[in-house]
């Protein structure tokens, strides 16, 4: 007799096939002729015996239907390509499709990642000023009229004024801080200093309210997903 397989526990080696006949039939592993996954919607050909299913082997398996479109939000979501976790690409991804993005979170090396490329740009602007200037003859005037040395650098820092105030908004996310506490860098003498060790501070383990744990974060197997509760 053909028939379709209903449901399958491969632990306990249980399971029940709806006959041609339209009679449920139950059957254990050691009644399989052959091991084979069972999905649900397996066509198996048996021998019925009672209501026992014997003598099983598999005709057709079951027909895997089409994966919806995985959602693009939440730590665990499956994208095509997950994205890189280099420096280089936190800070280009900072100046691009990050420039103005003030939600989220950033962790620790994806804040640095982005300074640390974005002084080494500043001190090279800086250098090619000063070269620019020197075949000018601008270093040759007294005193000098630094001219590109100051442009340069001066236009680059002002072009990423925004995705600097971005990222340092999104890493006081990543602690589980407002971003409004970025404000604290108008204190004179200690704002900047706060700030400061607010970038220091490890990611919260646990989707926060301002978005998922970053990729590339690891979690611990016994940390909770979500905040702990009292």
């Amino acid at each position: 007799m053909r028939g379709d397989v209903i449901q399958y526990d491969e632990d306990l080696g249980l399971g029940f096939i709806q006959g041609g006949d339209g009679r449920r039939y139950a059957f254990e592993k050691s009644d399989l002729r052959r091991l084979a996954p069972l999905a649900k919607g397996t066509t198996v050909e048996f021998h019925a015996l009672g209501d026992r299913a014997r003598e099983i082997f598999v005709v057709r398996t079951a027909q895997r239907t089409a994966a919806a479109p995985p959602s693009q939000f939440g730590r665990f979501a499956v994208a095509e390509r997950a994205p890189s976790t280099g420096l280089w690409s936190y800070f280009i991804r900072g100046l691009t499709a990050n420039y103005a993005t003030f939600r989220g979170r950033a962790r620790r090396k994806e804040y640095w990642g982005f300074y640390l490329f974005w002084l080494l740009a500043t001190a090279l602007l800086a250098f090619a000023g000063a070269v620019v200037d020197t075949l000018l003859g601008n270093m040759d005037a007294d005193p000098p009229r630094m001219i590109a040395t100051m442009a340069l650098p001066g236009l680059f820092v002002l072009a990423t004024i925004v995705p600097g105030v971005a990222i340092t908004v999104r890493r006081i996310h990543d602690i589980g801080l407002s971003g409004w506490f970025y404000l604290l860098i108008f204190v004179p003498s200690v704002g900047g200093l706060i700030i400061f060790v607010f970038s220091l501070i490890p990611s919260q383990k646990y989707e926060n309210k301002w978005g998922p744990v970053p990729e590339g974060v690891p979690i611990p197997e016994t940390a909770a997903v979500s905040p702990p509760t009292t």
